[in-house]
């Protein structure tokens, strides 16, 4: 079986999964937290290079206080858990989105996670905090015209594609070939809009607490089933 080179999931379902078993909301996170732990290390035993995932995206600070506080102490407990699990797995940490928003200890956690993990030589496992692919457009255009002004992009007619993509917070991994969408929705939700312009889509009904390898090898079956075209050949 052909395993693709970068996996990149939307976590969806948690609340619903909670809902269903008459559990409160930060139960079913919680759940996802248990899921995602067994993903990574699933993942990298597959031999899957890049593994991004959506943790927290910029919307969803809209959430109700309660629910966003639970979910800061679950990303306390669980960064602490993801070093064990980075450690043991020899994978690398990568944060994508901008993390000026959280708790300093917050942030404290996850510059010593990456930078703990940095020479893990297995799966890139790239965490998308405080992650909306507008925002990250919006800051690469940004930086890219503050880069302009100071003179260090001379030529504005040189920057194509691949000039604009090293102002991207995923730079320099590869794109997905792989996009996995959980709980049945058919959206994208804001999420590497970029980067997944000819990435392979899997949408399962299966809610993300219930994410397991049989589901992983579910959605890796259907891509090798696919056949990859790029520009209409």
């Amino acid at each position: 079986m052909n395993i693709p080179n970068h996996i990149a999931i939307i976590l969806d379902g948690n609340g619903r999964w909670a809902k269903k078993k008459n559990l409160p909301r930060a139960m079913g996170h919680k759940a996802g937290c248990e899921a995602l732990e067994k993903t990574v290390e699933n993942c990298a035993r597959l031999g899957v290079k890049y593994l991004t995932v959506y943790g927290f995206s910029t919307e969803n600070w809209k959430r109700s206080k309660e629910e966003v506080s639970a979910l800061m102490q679950l990303f306390r407990f669980y960064m602490k858990r993801l070093l064990k699990i980075a450690s043991e797995n020899n994978v690398r940490v990568k944060m994508i989105g901008d993390k000026s928003k959280f708790d300093k200890d917050i942030i404290e956690g996850v510059d010593k996670l990456v930078e703990t993990t940095k020479n893990n030589t297995g799966l890139t496992f790239v965490f998308a905090i405080n992650y909306g692919a507008r925002d990250e457009i919006t800051r690469a255009v940004r930086d890219l015209l503050n880069d302009y002004k100071s003179g260090k992009v001379s030529d504005i007619e040189n920057v194509d594609e691949s000039f604009f993509e090293k102002y991207l917070d995923t730079y320099p991994d590869p794109d997905p070939d792989l996009l996995i969408r959980t709980s049945g929705e058919l959206r994208i939700s804001n999420y590497l809009l970029w980067q997944i312009a000819y990435s392979e889509i899997y949408v399962t009904d299966v809610l993300w607490p219930d994410f397991d390898m049989a589901e992983l090898e579910n959605a890796i079956t259907a891509y090798n089933k696919r056949e990859r075209r790029f520009g209409g050949r």
